[in-house]
């Protein structure tokens, strides 16, 4: 498998360190609020990787970190006049409701707090005071990015040129503009925690090295994230984790492109921010899953209600050939046909190699949707059951890969008995050519909320 590996701008083949075990880490939500679309990007498209990994065999430890103390977390909390870490338990439960939405961690997953790790985290920046790598300052502790090996090696920023370029900070006594803070002195109303140099909280960087290091050891195998953390918080990691381990920290670097919403930067003031939440109002997060999934993960995508509509009924086209599937295969007659069986594993191995190649998720979809229309035209033609097991089991697992075609809980977007039974009877109706109650039938669906439309893939339906 070859994958764009940031920190050498290149594509690389992709091993890991310990044979059939891959260590992942990617940042996570800071958890003041309710995840925004630009947030679940990364979340999707990295997920899916963790998927693909666990579909070739491997073991994967995957870390997704909550980062649960923040400027943003205390000032909503002494807003609402609550701790910052009820703001957290709140909007973890929430973040973890999204997430279950988009069909998330279905497997071994790590979600780590940043405020659980503060012994392990102390010590770090001891140990980088002790090694000369950073300075005290008034009770905040500083990393002096001068000392860095190779400081600015995965953004391509010049050490010079930042020196030259940044703005004096709050804090002056600096030695460098460019030093971030390790370790912050404790202001009134914030959460605070003993440490050799203040009663504080750790700055933003220092925590994913930390949890990096103690749950994934020193150097992982890949660490990802949107591209806008690769500068300055992907660039800080790297120089204090290589600091203190003496070693590589990330082996390779992954970053996805950011999303627009109408063709322009999401944003607040311009009234085009969405929350997860928000659009779970009006989509299935499944179809935002999809969408995320639709072009390739360091493309920009733009988001839109007439993509997300597209989406929608994309994926309703694939579930309705998981439907069709089920019923040919109560009907089929036993026996294989080869034609077929080649076919099936061609969009297979089509789909293996669009993986392969750096994740490319869109030419992976398009196989699954070859797939479903091979399956139907197959349905139509009477392909025998124990092709139609072999199409249904790679249907299944390719669309498993990209987080796709679960089974649906009840109160979902599954039909009941009764909708079945009412599609199944028009089709019979359909067939004996009685189409005064086929009509009667469209209509008695439709005020119940299901649009009808025949093809020759076979019945498709669709909530209205």
């Amino acid at each position: 498998m070859k994958l764009y590996n940031t920190l050498t701008r290149t594509k690389e083949e992709f091993e890991p360190m310990e044979k059939n075990h891959v260590r992942m880490y990617n940042c996570g939500p800071t958890v003041y609020n309710y995840i925004h679309v630009g947030n679940a990007r990364p979340m999707v498209v990295f997920d899916t990787l963790r998927r693909y990994f666990i579909y070739k065999g491997y073991d994967v430890d995957f870390v997704v970190n909550f980062t649960d103390v923040d400027d943003k977390m205390i000032k909503r909390a002494n807003e609402e006049g609550v701790t910052v870490a009820d703001i957290a338990d709140r909007f973890i439960g929430e973040f973890k409701k999204d997430a279950q939405g988009l069909k998330l961690y279905d497997y071994k997953t790590i979600n780590p707090r940043a405020t659980e790790y503060m012994d392990e985290i102390i010590s770090f920046v001891k140990d980088l005071v002790d090694k000369d790598y950073a300075y005290e300052l008034n009770g905040d502790v500083y990393f002096d990015i001068t000392k860095a090996k190779d400081y600015g090696k995965l953004s391509g920023k010049k050490l010079d040129e930042l020196q030259s370029g940044a703005r004096i900070g709050v804090n002056d006594q600096k030695k460098n503009p460019g030093d971030f803070a390790l370790w912050k002195k404790k202001k009134e109303g914030e959460p605070a925690w003993p440490s050799p140099w203040s009663e504080g909280r750790p700055g933003w960087h220092i925590e994913c090295s930390v949890m990096a290091k103690t749950i994934l050891g020193k150097t992982i195998d890949i660490h990802t994230g949107g591209e806008d953390l690769e500068f300055p918080h992907h660039e800080n990691e790297i120089a204090q984790s290589e600091a203190h381990n003496g070693q590589d920290f990330a082996r390779f670097w992954l970053h996805n492109g950011m999303i627009t919403v109408d063709h322009e930067k999401m944003s607040k003031s311009k009234g085009n921010f969405f929350t997860v939440r928000d659009i779970s109002k009006e989509y299935d997060l499944e179809v935002l899953r999809l969408f995320l999934l639709s072009s390739h993960y360091r493309s920009p995508i733009n988001f839109s209600k007439e993509v997300m509509d597209q989406n929608k009924h994309a994926l309703e086209r694939l579930y309705n050939t998981k439907t069709r599937l089920q019923e040919a295969l109560e009907k089929a007659e036993p026996g294989r046909d080869q034609v077929f069986d080649d076919q099936v594993e061609g969009l297979k191995a089509a789909f293996i190699e669009n993986m392969e190649d750096d994740m490319n998720t869109a030419g992976s979809l398009g196989q699954v949707f070859d797939l479903s229309k091979l399956i139907n035209q197959g349905i139509n033609d009477g392909v025998k059951k124990d092709s139609l097991e072999k199409a249904s089991k790679v249907y299944e697992d390719l669309s498993q890969v990209l987080g796709l075609l679960h089974k649906r809980e009840e109160g979902e977007d599954s039909l009941d008995e009764e909708i079945l039974g009412l599609i199944k009877e028009r089709e019979e109706a359909r067939k004996n050519k009685d189409f005064a109650r086929a009509d009667e039938l469209r209509d008695l669906l439709k005020e119940k909320g299901i649009a009808i439309k025949d093809s020759r893939e076979g019945t498709q339906w669709k909530r209205i």
